[in-house]
C-alpha cells in the first residue's frame, strides 16, 4: 500500500480521492490533511464509496501526469486492488494530465473542479439552477470534450463527469458546444430578468433584505429554518442547499425583513462556477445586511472565513455593507470555548455566538440585526412638490419619516433610508418621475 487510507467496502460507486501536495511548500492555508477530509466529505456528499484516501506529496508537479512515475505506480496498484471505479484528484488537472491519468490506472479521473460541478449538478432543482450548472460545466468541457455529451439530458441529476449507462462519444467539433453555451445564455439572461423583475417587486414592498452566506456546512440552512420556521433541507452534508430560498421575518422591533439562504461556499471555487452564480449571488450583493454564518467548532474555521470574504469579494458585495458574524455550532464547543466566544461576543455589534441546533443565542441575533438595519439607514433631506403624494407616500412606506414641513407648495420631508433606496429615490426625483407604480 502507498500509505493512504483504505475505508470500509459499500454498495455505492468505489472511489478514491487523492490530495497532492509539494513538499516543503509554504502554506498559509489549511493543511494538508485537512484539504484531503474535505475532498473526502465533497466526494461522499454525491454518494461515492471513498474506499482509499491519501495525501500525496510531489517533489514538483509532472507536467503529463502531475503525480511522479512511482508514486503513479503504486497508487495504481492499490486502486486495482480496491476496484476503485472513479479517482478524484484534488488539484486543477490539465486535460492531458486527466487522460493520461485515466489511461495509467483504468479508471475515471476527475479533478476538484469536476468534482463541485457534478455536485451541483445533483443538487440543483430549480430551472436557472440548471442552467447555470450546465453552462459551468460545458465552459468546463470546452477544452476536455469529455465523452459524456448526453449528461444534460439524464434525469438522475449530476453533470456526468464521473460517466454513466447510456452515453455516447462526444462529436469532435467544438461548434456543437459554443451553440449550446450561447442558447443557455441567452436562456440565463431571460431567467435573470424574471429574478430582477421580481428582486424589483420586492423592493416595491419597503422590506430590506438579509443575506445568509457562509461555508458549505456551516449550519445555514438550520439557522434559516430555526428564525424563520421553514423546512430548509438542512443536513450534516457538504452543499445540502443549492437553490436559494427566501422568507419573511419579523424583528424584535416590528419590522419586517426578508431572509435569504444560499449556497454555501467552498475554497477554490471554480470560477465559472462563480460567475455562472452571478444572477442568484446578486441576492447577497444587494442585502442591506450579510450574516456570516461560521461553524466555530471546525478545525479550519480561520481559514473557511477567508475563504468566504475573498467570494464575496469576487461577487462585488458594496463596500460598507454591514455583515454580522454569526459564530455558529457553539453547542459543539467544551464549556471553557463557549464561555468565552459568548463573552466576546456580548455587547459587539458584529458577532454573535449561538446554536442554530438549539436556538440558544438566536435572539441575540435577531436584536443584533435589528439595531444593525437601524445603523445601516442614512439620513436624507428631500424638498417634494407638495402635490406629488405617491412621492411622499413612498417615502412614508420605505423609510422612516423623521420630521415633515409643508411651505408654500413644497414639502421638506426629513427621512431614514437605506442607500440604496436613497440613491433610487434621488434619481427618480432628479428625473421628475412619479413614484405610483413603486
Amino acid at each position: 500500500m502507498s500509505g493512504g487510507i483504505v475505508h470500509d467496502k459499500n454498495p455505492r460507486t468505489p472511489a478514491a480521492v487523492l490530495h497532492p501536495t509539494i513538499r516543503g511548500a509554504r502554506s498559509a492555508g489549511r493543511t494538508p490533511e485537512s484539504a484531503l477530509e474535505e475532498a473526502i466529505g465533497l466526494a461522499e456528499a454525491i454518494d461515492l464509496d471513498v474506499r482509499f484516501s491519501a495525501v500525496v506529496p510531489l517533489n514538483k508537479p509532472r507536467p503529463a501526469t502531475l503525480i511522479g512515475a512511482g508514486k503513479l505506480a503504486d497508487l495504481g496498484f492499490d486502486l486495482k486492488g480496491l476496484e476503485v471505479e472513479i479517482v478524484v484528484v484534488d488539484a486543477e488537472l490539465t486535460p492531458g494530465q486527466q487522460r493520461n491519468l485515466e489511461r495509467e490506472w483504468h479508471c475515471k479521473v476527475i479533478d476538484r473542479t469536476g468534482l463541485i460541478l457534478e455536485i451541483f449538478g445533483a443538487r440543483a432543482r430549480t430551472r436557472e439552477g440548471r442552467l447555470q450548472v450546465e453552462l459551468a460545466a460545458l465552459n468546463y468541457q470546452k477544452s476536455r470534450l469529455v465523452r459524456s455529451w448526453t449528461h444534460l439530458e439524464r434525469q438522475r441529476g449530476g453533470v456526468g463527469f464521473m460517466g454513466g449507462p447510456g452515453e455516447r462519444q462526444i462529436e469532435s467539433d467544438r461548434r456543437m458546444i459554443a451553440e449550446k453555451i450561447t442558447r443557455l445564455e441567452k436562456e440565463l439572461r431571460g431567467v435573470s430578468r424574471t429574478r430582477t423583475l421580481h428582486r424589483d417587486s420586492r423592493r416595491k414592498v419597503p422590506f430590506p433584505t438579509v443575506a445568509l452566506v457562509g461555508y458549505t456546512n456551516a449550519g445555514k440552512s438550520t439557522l434559516f429554518n430555526r428564525l424563520t420556521e421553514a423546512t430548509v433541507v438542512a443536513k450534516d452534508m457538504l452543499f445540502a442547499t443549492l437553490d436559494p430560498t427566501m422568507r419573511g421575518l419579523s424583528l424584535p422591533s416590528g419590522e419586517r425583513v426578508i431572509l435569504s439562504d444560499t449556497v454555501g461556499f467552498v475554497s477554490n471555487l471554480p470560477h465559472d462556477l462563480v460567475a455562472a452564480f452571478a444572477a442568484t449571488l446578486e441576492e447577497v450583493r444587494d442585502a442591506e445586511i450579510v450574516l456570516h454564518v461560521r461553524d466555530m467548532a471546525h478545525p479550519d474555521r480561520d481559514h473557511q472565513r477567508e475563504d468566504v470574504l475573498a467570494i464575496l469579494d469576487e461577487i462585488g458585495l458594496a463596500p460598507g455593507t454591514p455583515i454580522i458574524e454569526v459564530q455558529n455550532k457553539i453547542d459543539l464547543l467544551d464549556e471553557e470555548d463557549r464561555t468565552r466566544l459568548t463573552n466576546l461576543a456580548r455587547g459587539a455589534t458584529d458577532i454573535v455566538a449561538l446554536s442554530a441546533a438549539t436556538g440558544a443565542g438566536c435572539a441575540g441575533l435577531l436584536a443584533t440585526t435589528d439595531a444593525r438595519l437601524r445603523d445601516a439607514r442614512e439620513t436624507c433631506d428631500f424638498n417634494i412638490p407638495s402635490h406629488d403624494g405617491s412621492a411622499i407616500a413612498w417615502l412614508h412606506a420605505h423609510g422612516e419619516v423623521l420630521a415633515r414641513r409643508d411651505a408654500e407648495g413644497m414639502t421638506t420631508i426629513q427621512v431614514a433610508l437605506f442607500p440604496a433606496d436613497a440613491r433610487r429615490f434621488e434619481k427618480r426625483l432628479a428625473e421628475g418621475q412619479l413614484l405610483a407604480a413603486d
